[in-house]
């Protein structure tokens, strides 16, 4: 069982994502990897023979600690996925150092791969709090799954307000266990969030929130998401540290708010600004600049293969029949969103949202206001 092995590498002590990674891919699988001698584990880069000896020792503890913790999980109405799991977010899979496994309480979703991460200060100004409410609430109603770390202040605005939304979609990441509120008042939350999207964690149950687990808890987010938008933190905030790592090691754009010039609290998104974030002040804007899914992505997530049929209208792979509908009206000249509503005969709150996920496919193109075209993806 394929999930039993990635948990116990990942409860195994001395060996991070890296080593973990390294590890799978000389073994050939996880199964391998829970099986290596010493040889194996000697030869994998920044192991070597001490080290590899304490880890060999703690691999072979671990499996009967992955047991009971798959246990523990079913218990507690917790799932858990891998990285060979179809649910597993392809985004995350492909930074440098996934973690072995995810623990889910709530549902991880297709879509979810359209997810912008709002980030800021725990101690962030009344501005602050409103404007992480507000784009939390207008990515939400544009199909836009929310993410962020559950944390007081920006994020715990950005997750309430995604659930304000109808149908909105937000993910929590959390640095401890998902069994563990942290913090305690944000358990109401949790639960909220929990029917509208996820909780997740690669910590293991009861894992307390410690200083040094929230780094690895800021590469998830910036990992599961298509772009980061940093709204109050100074220059030292962990949220600062989200976002370099966004746009340094996993490719990923960059937003900042701009705030008061002298709130300590703006210094952080003017300094990412000076360095090239993207000054934001409405959705628009953060749509431009997340661009097309990556191809990789594109290729391994949404493409089906092509096959012949009898000459019918132009439909796309991995698109509900609403989005086709709404796909055959638009061609390489522009068309106007109401014009768009009449054709389809859809309420303007039904394609709104998914022309907005169609535009993040690179399926369509907005131009000039209010007006679509084919893109690059759907032509």
């Amino acid at each position: 069982m394929a999930l039993r092995h990635w948990l116990q590498l990942s409860l195994t002590d001395g060996i991070g994502s890296i080593l973990l990674g390294r590890l799978v891919t000389a073994a050939g699988s996880a199964e391998a990897a829970c099986s290596a001698d010493s040889g194996l584990l000697n030869s994998v880069e920044g192991i070597g023979s001490v080290k590899g000896a304490n880890i060999l020792r703690s691999l072979r503890q671990a499996s009967d600690a992955a047991e009971k913790e798959m246990a523990r999980c079913r218990e507690n109405g917790v799932n858990l996925i891998c990285q060979d799991d179809a649910e597993y977010p392809t985004l995350l899979k492909v930074i440098p150092d996934p973690p072995a496994v995810l623990y889910v309480r709530g549902t991880l979703e297709a879509r979810d791969l359209n997810g912008v991460a709002i980030v800021g200060s725990r101690r962030c100004s009344h501005y602050g709090r409103e404007q992480a409410e507000r784009f939390g609430t207008l990515l939400a109603q544009a199909g836009v799954t929310v993410i962020s770390g559950g944390a007081r202040g920006v994020d715990s605005a950005a997750h309430r307000g995604a659930i304000a939304a109808p149908g909105g979609r937000t993910i929590v990441v959390l640095g401890c266990g998902v069994d563990v509120a942290y913090p305690p008042e944000n358990e109401a939350l949790f639960k909220q969030v929990a029917t509208r999207g996820a909780v997740i964690s690669e910590f293991a149950l009861e894992t307390p929130p410690m200083k040094e687990n929230f780094p690895r808890r800021n590469r998830i987010i910036s990992g599961m998401s298509r772009g980061v938008l940093v709204v109050e933190a100074d220059v030292a905030s962990g949220a600062l540290i989200t976002a370099r790592q966004a746009g340094d090691e996993h490719g990923r754009p960059v937003f900042a708010l701009p705030g008061r010039v002298d709130n300590p609290m703006s210094a952080g998104p003017h300094a990412l600004i000076r360095d090239g974030a993207t000054l934001i002040t409405n959705l628009e804007e953060i749509f431009e600049g997340l661009g097309p899914l990556p191809h990789h992505v594109l290729e391994t997530e949404l493409a089906e293969p092509r096959v012949e049929a009898p000459a019918e209208p132009p439909v796309a792979a991995n698109l509900t029949e609403q989005q086709n509908r709404i796909l055959r009206e638009i061609s390489r000249d522009p068309i106007a969103l109401d014009l768009i509503i009449a054709r389809t005969e859809l309420p303007a709150e039904a394609i709104l949202p998914e022309l907005t996920l169609m535009t993040l496919r690179g399926l369509v193109k907005r131009i000039g206001g209010q007006n679509y075209v084919i893109g690059s993806a759907g032509a």
